[in-house]
């Protein structure tokens, strides 16, 4: 079955230079220019990656986002910003968006993203389909009260369950896979995005914060997903209590 992306960007140059070389990835491109119309095609169709502009008629970028994140969390998005607007990117990676871009961007970069997109997306629908039919024995990982499912993508914390995105559960499982491993924002990019380009590691920083809000008692005092100054980010493995 060919993967589906819907592009929501109302200027339609850009996006026919997106469809044209986003097909040589060999998926199905679909365009919506308008909010609204948009939202409800992502809300009653399934697809592999939504690729959403800030600013567009009807309904903005941002508030699809936010809906499109509460009714489907592991829905991937990457959210397109212009160069110029801090306050845009910043406001789609809290809302939930799993990459942003800035335009003008190269068709190079543009499909390296969706490429690393996809195979989250691939990961996810194997393990589903795996667990669904039973192939594969259920692989977990249990740190104290922290229980990871890669199977499922479920995560529990002292047995409550957290609902995070697909990008927030793979860099909370590579933190933990590696506890106490101090990792640089290049080197998240890398691992967990699949790519490492000057100027984005605000998004390290932004999914660091999600994590937190939904982890740790108090994110401002964080016990879990730890900062260590200058360097980057680490779990701490006491934190998580038993």
């Amino acid at each position: 079955m060919t993967d589906t992306i819907l592009i929501v960007e109302d200027d339609h140059d850009i996006a026919n230079l997106m469809r044209v070389n986003l097909q040589e990835l060999g998926v199905n491109i679909e365009h919506q220019s308008d909010g609204k119309a948009a939202l409800q095609s992502a809300l009653t169709q399934q697809y592999a990656i939504v690729i959403l502009d800030v600013m567009l008629p009807s309904l903005n970028g941002l508030d699809i986002c936010r809906q499109l994140r509460e009714a489907f969390p592991m829905q991937i998005i990457i959210m397109l910003t212009s160069k110029t607007s801090e306050t845009d990117r910043v406001l789609g990676l809290e809302l939930g968006a799993d990459d942003y871009m800035t335009k003008p961007f190269s068709v190079r970069e543009l499909q390296a993203r969706v490429r690393s997109q996809l195979r989250k997306f691939h990961a996810l629908l194997n393990n589903q389909n795996n667990q669904n039919s039973q192939q594969k024995p259920t692989t977990s990982l249990t740190i104290g009260s922290l229980t990871i499912n890669q199977q499922s993508h479920e995560v529990f914390l002292q047995g409550k369950e957290l609902v995070l995105t697909v990008t927030e559960f793979e860099l909370l499982h590579h933190l933990a896979s590696h506890p106490g491993q101090v990792f640089s924002r290049s080197q998240l990019l890398e691992s967990v995005w699949g790519y490492h380009h000057s100027g984005y590691e605000h998004t390290v920083n932004s999914h660091i914060n999600r994590l937190r809000f939904k982890l740790e008692n108090d994110a401002t005092a964080p016990q879990i997903v730890q900062t260590v100054w200058g360097v980057g980010y680490k779990f701490n493995p006491q934190g998580v209590g038993s």
